[in-house]
């Protein structure tokens, strides 16, 4: 890590916390050559396996994107998007590795989507369950049905 000071490579960290609900480490670093003391902020990458194979990293905006167009003409503000997005990012980030496979991050939008709005969820899980007739909606139909009467 270069130091800002005098530019010097060799630095040692001094102090180190986990900040962000863990997507990001503050380090606090001492430069060996001048002891000038700086802060870095290093953001823990979290990468997405798609089904094809190919790595990319996690993004907000893309995963807001997508249940978007679940919700489209559905009375969804963007800050439930916003939230519900958060949401998946610390479930997804929770399992602890920094890979996940795209279709888990698919899986974990399920649940507050349903918390958000019935039918853009069924939109959502048409795709990620792989629905291929009309039974699969009626059959996910019955499911919601039964949660909703274990819930009241």
């Amino acid at each position: 890590m270069y130091c800002p000071f005098c530019h010097n490579e060799q630095s040692r960290v001094i102090d180190s916390r986990v900040i962000d609900a863990g997507t990001s480490t503050r380090r606090r670093r001492e430069c060996s050559s001048c002891h000038g003391r700086f802060t870095t902020i290093e953001k823990a990458v979290l990468l997405v396996v798609k089904r094809n194979g190919i790595t990319e990293p996690f993004s907000r905006e893309k995963l807001i994107m997508g249940v978007r167009r679940a919700c489209q003409g559905r009375d969804v503000p963007d800050d439930a998007l916003k939230k519900l997005a958060q949401e998946v990012e610390e479930t997804v980030r929770g399992q602890g590795s920094s890979q996940v496979d795209a279709n888990d991050i698919g899986l974990a939008v399920l649940e507050p989507l349903l918390e958000l709005d019935e039918v853009a969820y069924l939109r959502f899980a048409s795709v990620y369950k792989s629905f291929e007739s009309a039974e699969d909606f009626e059959s996910e139909i019955r499911l919601m049905r039964r949660r909703n009467r274990s819930q009241v």
